[in-house]
């Protein structure tokens, strides 16, 4: 029987739960019976508290991996995966009017290669996207105040909240996950190698 070890760069139970419940999915192609640990370190992303664009969110999401690997390195650890989530937004134009998206970012490396999957894109309301863009209100503290609740972010999230919890946290960045590990358990499209190793 096989056992894959995955290392989380978060402690946070939302993004913890989603790489457990993306594991879960994807669990077959490890081989029948494989057991699966999720383990969560805490490191650094190396980006703002709230990303305000794709490109921050999957820097911060890579860099999560690379702070990862080096302190699994640091103390004598080792994963078969490395995972960095980063939830943040998303900016754009539609003839001529800022539209401003929630997304939920995945990286996954295996040590040797790293691909990323990003979840669907939800529109903040007007008000929301001002807060955190314009008055630097981190996105966690501004939903808190928009929805009239304390400690949003560890529970539903900003997606439970706009979606009336059809979308929760967890289930954007499971999304996210599903789709990064693609390439390792769908080698044959992406012209890659097995993930057995």
């Amino acid at each position: 029987m096989k056992h894959i070890s995955i290392a989380v760069g978060s402690t946070r139970k939302p993004k913890l739960n989603a790489v457990t419940d993306a594991a879960q999915t994807i669990a077959s192609v490890f081989g029948e019976g494989a057991t699966l640990e999720v383990t969560g370190y805490e490191v650094e992303s190396g980006v703002s508290h709230t990303p305000g664009s794709r490109e921050e969110l999957m820097q911060g999401a890579r860099q999560r991996v690379e702070a990862l690997q080096r302190c699994l390195g640091a103390s004598g650890l080792t994963a078969d995966f490395c995972v960095g989530l980063e939830g943040g937004l998303a900016v754009a134009a539609d003839d001529g009017v800022r539209r401003v998206f929630l997304e939920s970012w995945a990286y996954v490396s295996d040590g040797r290669r790293g691909h990323f999957g990003c979840s669907a894109s939800m529109e903040l309301p007007a008000a929301l996207a001002e807060a955190v863009l314009e008055r630097g209100t981190e996105l966690s503290e501004a939903i808190d105040q928009f929805a009239g609740a304390v400690g949003i972010r560890d529970g539903q999230g900003t997606w439970g909240v706009l979606s009336r919890n059809l979308i929760s946290r967890q289930e954007s960045f499971r999304v996210a996950l599903v789709a990064a590990f693609a390439p390792f358990y769908n080698p044959k499209m992406y012209g890659t190698s097995s993930v057995d190793r």
